[in-house]
């Protein structure tokens, strides 16, 4: 039987656009901390609509990958889109096989290729190491996964640099060390 028709809000939901809001607010801190101040207006825009993309790329295909838990897990994962049905696991593929090539093209086009592999690896070590590995094999998931959610600053700092360097390091190491006990307060709630 096929998916019932997925609404427009199915699909920004796919994109996960709380956690896409936090990791491009320390993409745009990597973009400042690397141009020393404001980037131009037309670097900041791409940088963060490529990487935007790039984040509700790997959110999509955390969907697909976890719809199977997120369907018994309770009432916050059972609505979300793919696990209720509401979204085929095709198209929530599609969907994020799109965002995340789209994104690969944007900053590598428009940016530089060192911002676009960032970003590539960003997305694949959420997808590939913390949502399809690390979430099924570990409670230490949180701690270990975190280092995806720390690739924007490196993402935002190599836009504006066209490279990496120690500061962009400290700023990634900040916010690996600050996503486990951030995500656990919020569990507590």
């Amino acid at each position: 039987m096929p998916a019932p028709l997925a609404s427009a809000r199915d699909y920004l939901t796919l994109t996960k656009p709380r956690i896409m809001s936090l990791l491009l607010i320390t993409g745009a801190g990597g973009m400042f901390v690397g141009y020393g101040g404001a980037p131009p207006l037309w670097l900041f825009l791409v940088t963060m609509l490529g990487l935007a993309l790039a984040c509700g790329g790997a959110s999509a295909l955390n969907h697909v990958l976890d719809r199977d838990i997120d369907a018994v897990m309770g009432s916050r994962t059972r609505g979300r889109p793919v696990a209720s049905g509401r979204v085929s696991p095709e198209q929530a593929l599609e969907f994020g096989l799109f965002l995340s090539a789209l994104s690969f093209a944007v900053l590598g086009s428009a940016v530089n290729v060192l911002t676009a592999i960032l970003a590539l690896v960003g997305n694949l070590f959420y997808v590939v190491v913390y949502t399809r590995w690390l979430k099924r094999a570990t409670p230490q998931n949180i701690v270990i996964g975190g280092a995806a959610g720390a690739v924007p600053p490196l993402v935002g700092y190599a836009a504006a640099t066209g490279s990496l360097a120690l500061p962009a390091l400290w700023l990634f190491l900040i916010v690996f060390l600050w996503t486990p006990p951030h995500f656990w307060a919020l569990a507590l709630m």
